[in-house]
């Protein structure tokens, strides 16, 4: 009940709504979401050059891509300066389990004579070999077979 007048308020009436929400600046995204999203960005780039043909030792769009010069090609889009040879890629970043696999990361194969780029769902996007172009397989089956090991570089 409620006095006229007075500002009181019994237990029957329901108080003001409160909002859960502080006020204030938005957050700031913590180092894990820039990271993610760093990380979505070069999956992102990568795939833009899906369909690319594979050229022995290539390195650019325009002559084609090995594997090396594929995964070179796309981090030095993001400021990663990595050699063009997969073995040499292979001592570049910290070395990840393949059940901690995020996208972006480097995944080898064969002896490290082949690398390609992880882009999560367990699939990577890479320059197979000649007579292909660039394009997303999984890592099952034969490459399940001669899987490596796997670097993160962001």
């Amino acid at each position: 009940m409620s006095y006229p007048h007075s500002g009181r308020r019994t237990s029957a009436q329901p108080s003001p709504a409160r909002s859960s929400r502080r006020a204030g600046p938005p957050q700031a995204p913590t180092a894990t979401q820039l990271v993610a999203q760093e990380q979505a960005g070069v999956v992102r780039f990568a795939r833009k050059l899906l369909g690319v043909p594979y050229s022995y030792g290539g390195a650019s769009p325009g002559s084609g891509f090995d594997c090396s010069g594929f995964t070179r090609f796309v981090y030095a889009h993001f400021g990663v300066d990595l050699p063009h040879l997969s073995v040499a890629q292979f001592d570049v970043g910290r070395p990840i389990a393949r059940a901690l696999l995020q996208p972006g990361d480097l995944v080898f194969f064969d002896g490290l004579g082949h690398v390609g780029l992880y882009i999560g769902g367990g699939r990577f996007i890479h320059a197979p070999h000649s007579g292909t172009s660039v394009s997303v397989d999984s890592l099952d089956g034969w490459y399940a077979s001669r899987y490596d090991g796997a670097r993160r570089l962001i």
